[in-house]
């Protein structure tokens, strides 16, 4: 339940701070895609993919 709680937060976190970046503030639907892209195209460019 700990746990849960800390990976929920952490995921409001990243979207809210993801829309922010992008001046859609208060917009988690826009965040939330915004912070999931952005964790798929760091993980590709590690892999050298980009």
């Amino acid at each position: 339940d700990t746990r849960l709680k800390m990976i929920m937060k952490s995921i409001h976190q990243a979207a809210w701070d993801a829309a922010e970046r992008y001046n859609m503030k208060g917009n988690y639907v826009a965040g939330a895609n915004i912070a999931g892209f952005t964790k798929v195209v760091d993980a590709m460019m590690d892999q050298g993919v980009v």
